[in-house]
Order: C-alpha cells, then sequence, then structure tokens
C-alpha cells in the first residue's frame, strides 16, 4: 500500500502542476533566508527534483541588519551541504544601501535579493527563480495595495508565475501549515525576531490587522487568495482585449510607439487606462512609478487634444499629441 501524500506537499505539487511551473531540464535558483517558508520549499523542491528532472541551486542574500544573521546563513550552508545543493551566499548592507538611496529597508532588501538571485540565475544558466511565497504573504500583499488605492491589477496579489520565470510553489500553502510542516519533519528553521515588530507596514497588516479581520471572518487569508485568481483570471481576459485593440490602433516611428488619438479616445475609459499602461510596458518593460494620476492626466490630455503639453510621468518617458497622434517616447 502506498503510503499517503503529505498535504502541503500534495498542495505544492498540484500547484506547480496547475501553473506549469516547472518542466523537465529546468534549473531553478532558490530563494532561501533560513525561515520556515523557504526552508519548506527548498525541501519539496530538493525531494522531487529527480523523479521530475530538474536542477536546484540555493542563493542566500545576509542582510547584515540582525546580529545573528550570520548564523541564519551557516544554517542555510548546512542545510545545503547536507543535500549535496550547490549554495551561493551575498552579503549585503542593507541598511547603508537604503539610507544611501532613501528608499525603505523592506524594498531595498527585496531588491538586493531579486537582483542577486538574477545574478545567480545567469551564472549558473537557470531559468527560473523559486520564491517562498505563501498565501498569507498573498493576502498581505492584497491589503497593503488596497490601503495604498490600487487597481485590479494591485488586487491580484502576489501570483505562482510571474514573468515566465519566477515561481511560487507554496502560493497555496497557508503559514499555518507551513510551520506545521516544518514542526512534522524538525525542520527546525531560523526565526526572525523582526518579523514580531511592528515597525513596518507589512508587519502591523500581519500582526494587527488580519488578526482583527480573522475575528469577522475566520477564513480571510483563503478567501482573498480566491479572489485574487478570480481578479486575475479577469485581467488576463481584459489585457486580451487591450493587446487586439492596441494592434489596431498603434504604430511605430523612430523608436516612438504612436496611437491613433480618435480611435484611443473612442475606448472605454476602463480600456484607455490600460492602454497606456499597455504602452508604457511595451517601451520600457514596466510600469514602475507609474501612478493612477499620471494615467487620468495622459487621458485627460487626449480628450482636450492639447497639442503643445507633455506629460513625463516618470524619468523614462514622455508622453505627448501631434499630428493627431498620442506619441510615447522613451527618454533613456
Amino acid at each position: 500500500m502506498s503510503k499517503r501524500l503529505d498535504k502541503l506537499e500534495e498542495k505544492f505539487l498540484n500547484t506547480v502542476k496547475e501553473n506549469n511551473l516547472i518542466e523537465k531540464g529546468d534549473k531553478i535558483v532558490v530563494g532561501v533566508s533560513g525561515g520556515p517558508d523557504s526552508i519548506t520549499l527548498l525541501v519539496c523542491l530538493n525531494k522531487y527534483k529527480e523523479k521530475y528532472g530538474y536542477e536546484i541551486m540555493v542563493a542566500h542574500v545576509n542582510h547584515l541588519i540582525r546580529e545573528d544573521s550570520t548564523e541564519d546563513e551557516q544554517f542555510v550552508e548546512n542545510i545545503c551541504e547536507k543535500m549535496n545543493v550547490k549554495c551561493y551566499i551575498k552579503r549585503v548592507e542593507i541598511l547603508k544601501i537604503a539610507n544611501e538611496n532613501k528608499k525603505n529597508v523592506e524594498e531595498t532588501g527585496r531588491n538586493e535579493r531579486y537582483k542577486f538571485f538574477d545574478e545567480i540565475a545567469k551564472k549558473e544558466n537557470a531559468n527560473k527563480i523559486a520564491i517562498a511565497h505563501n498565501m498569507n504573504d498573498n493576502a498581505e500583499t492584497m491589503l497593503m495595495n488596497l490601503i495604498r488605492g490600487c487597481g485590479l491589477s494591485g488586487l491580484e496579489g502576489i501570483q505562482a508565475l510571474e514573468y515566465k520565470k519566477y515561481i511560487r510553489p507554496l502560493i497555496n500553502c497557508s503559514r499555518e501549515e507551513i510551520e506545521e510542516y516544518c514542526q512534522k519533519n524538525e525542520l527546525n528553521p531560523r526565526i526572525d525576531c523582526t518579523n514580531k515588530e511592528n515597525i513596518y507596514k507589512r508587519n502591523k497588516i500581519r500582526n494587527e490587522l488580519i488578526p482583527y479581520l480573522k475575528e469577522l471572518n475566520p477564513n480571510i487569508v483563503q478567501n482573498l487568495s480566491r479572489i485574487s485568481k478570480i481578479i486575475k483570471n479577469e485581467n488576463e481576459y481584459i489585457n486580451k482585449q487591450v493587446e487586439n485593440i492596441y494592434n489596431i490602433i498603434s504604430g511605430e516611428g523612430l523608436g516612438n510607439i504612436e496611437i491613433d488619438l480618435k480611435k484611443f479616445n473612442e475606448q472605454e475609459t476602463a480600456i484607455k487606462e490600460k492602454l497606456v499602461l499597455y504602452t508604457i510596458e511595451k517601451i520600457l518593460g514596466n510600469t514602475k512609478n507609474i501612478e493612477k494620476i499620471n494615467i487620468d492626466d495622459i487621458i485627460k490630455m487626449c480628450q482636450k487634444n492639447v497639442g503643445n503639453k507633455y506629460i513625463i510621468p516618470n524619468k523614462n518617458i514622455k508622453i505627448f499629441i501631434q499630428n493627431k497622434k498620442i506619441i510615447f517616447m522613451p527618454l533613456a
């Protein structure tokens, strides 16, 4: 009689299968901090690598914030040695970099981690990067975005697959399930004591807002996860329509993208907003630092057909009207 599959591992495998996260021959960089989430991710990926024919390697960033951070580093090194998994470690003075760039510590830490993961992926010719986000992380992100005043895309939260490269096989597992898995398998992960400190916005949401919401609805985390999937599906449909309209009303010239002004103004507001974002992403590869107010200003400029005005929503792109066309011009 075959042994019943562990509940968490079953969710892990189902998420991989349903989202086509891993294929035979993949080389995967696994981001491992040493905490419960990333250790669980590493253990699961390592357990099934031979069965599904992929290769893994670990990347760990020591933020040098906590006094015991070198112990986290050593813990990750030791577990990789036991698994015979290649391990890359980088020490980064996150506080110093955050102060120099006048950025918050959370954002700086995230940027430095992803930069290092991409660096190792390039070095190892890896095509996937595995991140240990879970269902609770998704709920926290959705609430953060909602508080900030996001649109539908912000309510997608954290998805299992991003940019066809970043994979999150634990996104359908709750934090409680992960902690239970660690305890049951005696993994003894490292615990970041700063997660209990409410100095960061995410920690306040994690430690104060979500427990309060659970009093109103014990299934709030699961419900937010379900909502994020619904919104993702609806956004995918809308984006397909936007792409079709873009192909009809746009053209390229001298490195710019031009959109027919009259045909743009004929669209519904929701489509106009998506068209602006879609076009900017076409040019820049992302829509970072493009705010709702920037999009509204661009749409107003087009409605008024103001030919002597231009908008620079961030330092990399300029948008203006010329010869009955909306011109999106890269500046970098």
